[in-house]
């Protein structure tokens, strides 16, 4: 059996060995992020920075420094899609350093998830105690309660 048959096309072994192996595809996306570097569950720097391009196994992101390999980082990115065109959402990622070049860092992802983003006015009108307090005296439920008795 000749190398055609295992992989497909002529050529193709010479494109896997000098071309790029990643298994996963990658997305040229420039999105606003904030980097937490972890080191045993502590952070031991922040700061912000922009993706350079995505993908489901990691993220090539300027961190607007120099991070150093084999550190955990947290990425906070500004997703640019909305939740039910309603709330702004985030994607936060865990993952190790696994190169940097200059600004540029290149992180393998361990986890993921999607969060939603509140608008800090709305955070701030919920803590207020005249806000919260007129909200549950208007409610008709609470008023129908009091006539029960």
């Amino acid at each position: 059996m000749g190398s055609t048959a295992l992989w497909g096309k002529p050529g193709a072994e010479i494109d896997a060995i000098a071309g790029d192996r990643r298994q996963d595809r990658r997305y040229q996306l420039h999105l606003e992020l904030k980097w937490k570097l972890i080191r045993r569950r502590r952070v031991l720097d922040t700061g912000t920075g922009h993706t350079i391009d995505v993908s489901s196994g990691g993220f090539l992101f300027d961190a607007g420094r120099r991070l150093p390999e084999g550190l955990n980082v947290e990425l906070a990115i500004a997703w640019p899609v909305l939740l039910h065109n309603v709330a702004p959402l985030q994607l936060v990622a865990t993952g190790r350093i696994v190169r940097g070049n200059g600004h540029q860092v290149a992180i393998r992802t361990t986890q993921h998830e999607f969060r939603t983003v509140g608008h800090p006015g709305e955070h701030r009108a919920l803590a207020e105690p005249s806000a919260r307090g007129t909200a549950l005296l208007t409610s008709k439920s609470i008023f129908a309660a009091f006539n029960r008795q």
